[in-house]
């Protein structure tokens, strides 16, 4: 006798940095992951209210209250804004209570880290708890829940860095090696949007144009990722 399994569709996880005008220094390269506003109220037209669409948000920045917050608001969209909690307060960074006005208005807050560095090449345990375990222990404090679902900086980790997260008892971890993921999945790629955002990108990406080339080159790359570096 056949039993029909439901599975999942895959989902598509968009992410965003900072909107318009930084309110701070940001270098040459981070500068090419900052979107105008236009492009964020494009990106949000594409979105619609297609169930198979995500909208995530690194580092927190201010642009994630001040721009982003009022628009998904009056479209009705949640997202997940992933915050570094070593930042908070800092000039052009979230505060404090712009995370409890986040959490407040039905968003997720998940952690990004501590210092925005680079997690395979944390000098030592030290930095490795801070960045794993004390961002997101700041981050549930400050909104009353656990914190347990991560954004990896600059999408760089191996086994190394994605144990350590296991054991500080992380329930989700997302990159940004771009395409689909499977929901349930501990590990999901995501889709970053950059200063060059267009109509024809966003279609590519929502609707999964790369074909099965860029699927398998994607696999490729993101299993080198989980196996190198030490156990």
């Amino acid at each position: 006798m056949s039993t029909n399994v439901s599975v999942p569709e895959p989902v598509v996880y968009l992410t965003v940095h900072g909107i318009g005008a930084p309110e701070r220094d940001v270098s040459s390269a981070e500068s090419q992951t900052w979107i105008s506003e236009q492009q964020f109220e494009q990106l949000l037209d594409a979105v619609g209210t297609r169930d198979d669409v995500r909208i995530t948000f690194d580092d927190g920045n201010t642009s994630d209250v001040t721009i982003a917050l009022p628009r998904l608001i009056e479209r009705g969209l949640t997202a997940d804004f992933f915050v570094l909690a070593g930042m908070l307060g800092q000039p052009g960074w979230l505060s404090a209570d712009h995370v409890r006005q986040l959490d407040a208005a039905g968003m997720t807050i998940g952690s990004h880290g501590w210092a925005h560095v680079d997690w395979r090449r944390l000098p030592d345990a030290a930095g490795a708890t801070q960045e794993f375990g004390d961002a997101p222990t700041v981050l549930g404090e400050l909104i009353g829940r656990t914190v347990s679902t991560v954004a990896i900086p600059f999408g760089s980790y191996d086994r190394r860095v994605l144990s350590g997260l296991r054991r500080a008892g992380a329930t989700c971890v997302y990159t940004s090696d771009g395409g689909r993921a499977r929901p349930g999945t501990w590990l999901r790629p995501r889709n970053s949007a950059r200063h060059d955002l267009d109509a024809r990108w966003l279609a590519g990406v929502l609707d999964e144009r790369s074909g099965v080339r860029g699927d398998a080159v994607r696999l490729a790359k993101r299993t080198v990722k989980r196996w190198r570096g030490r156990p």
